[in-house]
């Protein structure tokens, strides 16, 4: 069982069909307003968050391999953080490597 949802026309590209699996009930919250003109969507439909900052190093050892981690903030509001590969965070955000 599927519903159709109505979408706003600047969500149209969206799919608008959803299994029922996926809905559930509205729960009013006005902590969980999202400005739509805050979130920038690609062609794709994916959309980036640039990380804010970095918290901790450290080094996770593999038998004869060294990796370096870093533990990248994204969200200090509701603690969203994770642990990333430093290569790859100086690869894409060489400018938050550099003020940490």
């Amino acid at each position: 069982m599927a519903y159709q949802i109505a979408l706003p026309p600047n969500l149209a590209n969206l799919h608008d069909v959803f299994h029922v699996s996926q809905l559930r009930k509205h729960m009013v919250d006005s902590s969980n307003i999202i400005a739509l003109d805050d979130i920038q969507l690609k062609e794709n439909l994916i959309f980036e968050v640039p990380p804010i900052s970095i918290t901790n190093r450290t080094t996770k050892h593999l038998r004869e391999n060294e990796i370096p981690l870093v533990k990248v903030i994204w969200n200090r509001t509701i603690g969203d953080a994770t642990w990333e590969l430093e290569e790859k965070i100086r690869e894409l955000y060489q400018d938050i490597l550099n003020t940490s």
